[in-house]
């Protein structure tokens, strides 16, 4: 009895380490940013800021994001950093576009799935059995991969009708759905520029309006992650692998087989985000057209805290970011200023609100010169809307650092038998 009672109070300590956000709070956060995405709306006027056209646009340039991020968060679960999922998107983009242009768009996935799982293979097999640098792998698997597309279009896409060494043939598109009166319904409602009212109506309208089914498939895989890792017996095995692989092999798990298994999954869902990109969001596929998306889907993956959800809110903003130039263009973002002012002063008020003092002073400062910044000007430099997407992913990175939980053994080398 005594010893019980002695240790029961250190068992679960109240109050210690961080709280996790629950959904009535994420659902509040998100409401709060609705408002503030329409108070600047309406008064920057810029009324496409969240018009159909925009979130559908946004919502196709955030899937290869997205899925790439989601790739990342399969591996380094299990403990490998993987940085080579640009090189895994490069290969989804060319394998996909070879079988999509002759045999259909749904073999062009298949493939794509395929080839990106190639260099998932070809990385585990680096990393795991020869415990080579996480770092030093990936950087060359994305060599390797534009080296490789590129002499393979050499005699495959140059010797095609409508193709060259550079870029294939053009490729069948994937059906897309509207959800007929309900899209009109949302358009017309949009179009009326209400407060809040209209701005929800753009947003979806947007996730109704001309919607490919491979996208369908790569937001359903977001909710099949979470499922799998976090609500399975073999997702815990595999997210062991990536805290502490010495105490999973301890206790039975197979941990080179976690980690395989976790890497050429990781490569496949980034070869079907370069899939996506030849057949969906272009109809073809060019040399390069990955843009970096494999290195912001793996900065996604870092900003939402290595969970699936959060991923997909990463995802989404660099998304939206990079749609601007799409759509807008200057003028939205010149808008996002007065956007980046109102969150600044937030941040200020919140960090004066916990005493952090020198924090909410700088915070103040940058308020005030993106408010005059916006006052000032009517539009931003081109270079700066061209560059936005980057500018994004780094300010994220930046002021999400502090919150961040990587797991303890990711990119950590292990070789089997320690835990024996």
């Amino acid at each position: 009895m005594s010893t019980a009672a002695a240790t029961k109070p250190s068992a679960a300590p109240k109050g210690g380490g961080r709280r996790k956000l629950t959904l009535p709070w994420i659902m509040l956060i998100v409401a709060a940013g609705l408002v503030l995405f329409s108070l600047v709306r309406a008064v920057s006027g810029a009324n496409d800021l969240t018009s159909v056209g925009q979130v559908s646009g946004a919502l196709q340039l955030a899937v290869p994001i997205g899925l790439a991020g989601l790739g990342g968060l399969w591996a380094e679960r299990a403990g490998v950093v993987n940085i080579g999922l640009e090189g895994m998107m490069v290969l989804g983009t060319w394998f996909g576009a070879w079988a999509g242009y002759q045999w259909g768009p749904w073999t062009g996935v298949l493939f794509g799935l395929v080839g990106g799982a190639i260099g998932g293979l070809l990385h585990a097999v680096i990393t795991v059995t020869f415990n080579v640098n996480h770092i030093v792998s990936g950087v060359a698997i994305n060599i390797l991969a534009v080296g490789f597309t590129q002499y393979l279009s050499n005699f495959t896409f140059a010797e095609a009708p409508g193709g060259s060494s550079k870029q294939s043939p053009r490729i069948e598109q994937i059906t897309k759905i509207t959800i007929p009166g309900l899209s009109d319904w949302l358009q017309d409602l949009q179009a009326k520029h209400w407060f809040l009212v209209s701005d929800l109506a753009g947003i979806l309208g947007g996730l109704v309006t001309n919607l490919s089914l491979l996208t369908v498939v790569a937001i359903l895989l977001i909710p099949a992650t979470w499922w799998v890792l976090w609500r399975t017996a073999f997702g815990l095995r595999l997210r062991s692998c990536g805290e502490n692989p010495v105490a999973a092999e301890s206790l039975g798990v197979n941990v080179y087989k976690y980690k395989y298994i976790a890497v050429t999954v990781s490569g496949a869902l980034a070869g079907l985000g370069g899939a996506f990109l030849a057949i969906v969001a272009t109809g073809i596929y060019q040399e390069g057209q990955t843009g970096g998306r494999g290195y912001i889907g793996l900065a996604a993956m870092i900003f939402g805290n290595w969970m699936p959800g959060g991923m997909a809110l990463g995802a989404g903003l660099f998304g939206f970011t990079d749609s601007l130039k799409l759509r807008g263009g200057a003028e939205n973002v010149h808008a996002l200023l007065l956007l980046v002012a109102l969150l600044l002063v937030v941040a200020a008020l919140w960090q004066l609100y916990r005493k952090k003092y020198v924090a909410g002073v700088v915070s103040a400062v940058f308020a005030a010169g993106f408010f005059l910044w916006y006052a000032l000007t009517d539009e931003v430099p081109s270079q700066f809307v061209d560059a936005a997407p980057y500018v994004t992913t780094l300010l994220v990175l930046a002021l999400s650092a502090q919150r961040l939980r990587m797991p303890k053994a990711d990119g950590l080398p292990y070789r089997k038998g320690q835990g024996k």
